[in-house]
């Protein structure tokens, strides 16, 4: 299929990736070996000022606890931040999805409750749009081209495969694809290529790359051979190892189209 940034005529978008446990923003490799980096919102704005399109919010142990505790922290990031939030971790009815976007988020990613029950999928859907609507997928390659479906931050198999509920995913109404590779998360080892290619042939809902971005470059292969129409970053800004600024530069010199924006 065309990519499709290509033929909706948008930009890429670059997302700054917040993955949260409590009140610490935390990072891993292969979402194990949490490391704390620092409080979220002291990060999470400085990807904004830095020019971030979006930001991905992830309550990575909200499915242990079965809900998610972001409320408090996404209600005090939208005071200063004015770029599109997406939450996600432990969202598993409509009502807990009312709950997050009346704290200010815009977006609701679901994985877990999503494989436990497909038809939270349209009803969220269907009551705030499918814009609102990303399924979150983690994926983690079983042989040559076949990845499976893993929930509860890459701790439990399904037997799904990736392509098949992703698929299904956007029949029942999700506007979009967090998609995330276990096997490259943390690695900095660049994305799964293969496995976002597998799934943007796929779709005809925008699909976000996340796992494994370790330089600017690597969200190249992700546009260019992956299809992909956003990255999402987060070991490559916790780190300082590149910022916003950088990987925008990247990629407006290798002709893809991003929004502007001018630093004071």
């Amino acid at each position: 299929m065309t990519n499709v940034s290509s033929l909706l005529g948008n930009n890429l978008r670059l997302i700054a990736r917040l993955d949260i446990k409590g009140e610490n923003l935390i990072k891993g490799i292969q979402l194990e070996g949490l490391r704390i980096i620092g409080p979220p919102n002291e990060y999470a704005l400085k990807y904004y000022l830095q020019g971030a399109d979006e930001l991905i919010y992830m309550d990575c142990v909200a499915s242990l606890y079965g809900r998610n505790h972001l409320s408090n922290i996404i209600t005090d990031a939208t005071k200063n931040i004015f770029v599109p939030i997406t939450v996600g971790g432990g969202i598993r009815s409509v009502n807990d999805a009312f709950k997050i976007l009346r704290a200010g988020a815009d977006k609701v990613a679901i994985n877990t409750a999503a494989v436990a029950n497909p038809s939270l999928i349209e009803n969220i859907s269907r009551e705030f749009g499918s814009q609102c609507m990303v399924l979150s997928v983690e994926a983690k390659k079983v042989s040559v081209n076949k990845w499976e479906v893993y929930t509860d931050n890459g701790r439990e198999k399904t037997g799904i495969d990736v392509v098949d509920w992703v698929k299904k995913g956007v029949d029942l109404g999700a506007g979009e694809i967090l998609l995330t590779s276990v096997d490259k998360e943390g690695t900095r080892k660049g994305f799964d290529i293969s496995l976002v290619k597998s799934v943007t042939d796929q779709s005809m809902v925008p699909v976000i790359a996340s796992g494994g971005m370790g330089t600017p470059e690597d969200l190249l292969k992700a546009v260019n051979e992956g299809g992909a129409s956003a990255v999402a970053m987060a070991d490559i800004l916790h780190y300082g190892r590149s910022n916003i600024n950088d990987v925008r530069n990247t990629a407006m010199n290798a002709g893809f189209g991003v929004r502007e924006y001018f630093f004071e």
